[in-house]
């Protein structure tokens, strides 16, 4: 990468930021530099940089990023997309009485852009912008399967699969099987594989010409959903969400 169209400094700011991750909030220069791939001289330009800006703060050796980072991912939250999912998604918690969450395909994984929590307490809490392998994941599973046959090949050439659980698929064919069944019916549902004791349940979200644009899907306790009100109650509801904002569009 390269080329008079590239800015090494911007570069540099980006993998400062992505440097701060869940389990890894404060870092101290040193651990920034190693993360971002960067040499301390250069790291350290970076952080009084953001600092100055206002998207850093320090205490002590510990570098930490502020709640104005936030503003960055604005314009991409507040899209006439999302806009139009986020309340779609509210109906359905307030429906169920469950987590809904939509999420778009990135790399290997799938990042959640909107995540509607019921109020109880819940034992897998993930907020925006987390990450899950797409392997493991109800929503991944569903943007894996709206692929074009010549990136999915790509996916699954280059994918390492990672087992969270007993039941998590972690092999190419059996992988291949899920997605055809994803493309038959329509929907996906993932029990007890990122995490024991956790369901979730997919379906794509498309707009007018009928691609796949992203996955919406609820997550709940496996005690609280049995295969008849998986297909009678939740899967229709999810079918009947992701056409109403797609006849929105």
């Amino acid at each position: 990468m390269g080329g008079d169209r590239f800015i090494q400094s911007l570069a540099r700011g980006v993998a400062v930021i992505r440097a701060f991750r869940p389990g890894h909030e404060k870092l101290t220069m040193a651990e920034v530099a190693s993360a971002a791939g960067l040499p301390r001289a250069g790291a350290r330009r970076v952080l009084l940089t953001l600092k100055e800006l206002g998207y850093v703060e320090v205490e002590g050796r510990n570098f930490f990023l502020t709640s104005r980072v936030l503003d960055l991912s604005q314009g991409y939250v507040r899209q006439t997309l999302w806009d139009r999912v986020r309340p779609v998604l509210q109906t359905i918690t307030d429906t169920i009485n469950e987590t809904a969450s939509a999420s778009v395909l990135e790399g290997f994984d799938v990042v959640y852009t909107l995540r509607i929590r019921p109020e109880r307490p819940l034992h897998w809490a993930l907020d925006v912008g987390a990450h899950l392998p797409a392997h493991a994941s109800s929503m991944g599973r569903v943007l894996l399967a709206a692929l074009p046959p010549e990136d999915l090949a790509r996916y699954l050439q280059q994918v390492r699969f990672e087992a969270f659980t007993p039941a998590t698929v972690v092999d190419m064919d059996s992988l291949r099987t899920r997605l055809k069944e994803v493309q038959q019916r329509g929907w996906c549902c993932a029990r007890d594989e990122i995490a024991e004791g956790l369901t979730c349940v997919s379906v794509p979200l498309r707009d007018r010409k009928g691609r796949t644009i992203a996955a919406m899907g609820v997550s709940m306790s496996s005690t609280h959903v049995n295969e008849q009100a998986l297909k009678t109650q939740i899967v229709p509801l999810l079918q009947r969400s992701s056409s109403a904002i797609t006849k929105s569009m």
